[in-house]
């Protein structure tokens, strides 16, 4: 199957100046606007509520099993926690993190896994409930988006530089080991990432200006094709996890954004259901 061009497509939201890392909970799509400074919140209506977050350019956001949202601060590389009620930083990376760090995935037990977005050398580095990190895989050629598995056995991360998608294994303590190819030769820099039930990666091909579906050795059974809009993050919810948010905008580089608003958030119907984490519901 493929899908092509805008007719599937349906745009949900707009005004953003650079959006990041989207995520499903609570039948909300929360995600970042780096350049805005701020998180936001869409509703399958369109309604946005905003967040504001002045000094951070947020990218990477994450949901602990009791609903706290976790938020990497990029330039400052830090980790911020928000409880509905206030922000506060609960983590420092610098000290580790040679580049700013980017995208975040957390898992059932509530670690975060966030890269640092090193060119070459670029690491991931695990944050635990007591808010000690821990770094647990290196050598990476630009880390982004992150996802992992239903059984929480396997962590799947897109090397931008690299154009491939990297799996890793994940013991029980949280470590990573095991490294190797999910798919490589792509066809451009991937971005934001998103697991389907069948095993299938939805991967924002930045520069090639579309969304592919990838499967394990990098056969691509679906497109969609954008136009000349950069293809930054894409997120698999909705109240049955077959609406494909798609996170656009009108160049990759953020630095050329900084003071506009012309990023989007459209939506694709799909037929397999996302799968895996990002995506928690609130446990009683």
């Amino acid at each position: 199957m493929t899908v092509i061009g805008s007719p599937a497509r349906a745009q949900l939201a707009a005004g953003i100046c650079f959006g990041e890392g989207p995520r499903w909970f609570e039948g909300l799509l929360w995600l970042s606007d780096m350049l805005g400074e701020a998180v936001h919140t869409v509703t399958l209506d369109g309604s946005v509520t905003t967040l504001e977050l002045p000094g951070h350019a947020p990218a990477g956001l994450g949901f602990r099993p009791d609903g706290t949202l976790l938020i990497v601060s990029t330039e400052r590389r830090v980790v911020l926690r928000y409880d509905g009620d206030a922000v506060t930083e609960i983590a420092d990376l610098s000290g580790i993190a040679s580049a700013n760090l980017g995208d975040m995935v957390v898992d059932a037990a509530g670690r975060a896994y966030i890269g640092s977005q090193a060119r070459k050398g670029g690491i991931i580095a695990r944050l635990d409930l007591d808010d000690s990190v821990t770094v647990v895989a290196d050598g990476l050629d630009f880390p982004n988006g992150m996802v992992i598995t239903p059984d929480g056995g396997t962590l799947i991360v897109a090397e931008s530089i690299g154009r491939r998608l990297t799996a890793y294994d994940i013991d029980a303590d949280g470590g990573l080991s095991g490294r190797r190819v999910f798919a490589d030769g792509l066809d451009g820099p991937p971005d934001g990432i998103a697991l389907d039930e069948a095993g299938g990666v939805w991967t924002s091909m930045t520069l090639a200006h579309q969304f592919e579906r990838v499967v394990a050795g990098g056969e691509v059974t679906d497109r969609i094709d954008i136009g000349d809009r950069a293809a930054i993050a894409c997120m698999l919810g909705g109240p049955d996890r077959h609406t494909l948010f798609l996170v656009t905008t009108p160049d990759a580089y953020p630095q050329r954004l900084i003071g506009t608003s012309g990023s989007w958030v459209e939506t694709v119907r799909v037929d397999i259901p996302g799968a895996g984490f990002p995506f928690i519901e609130r446990r009683a």
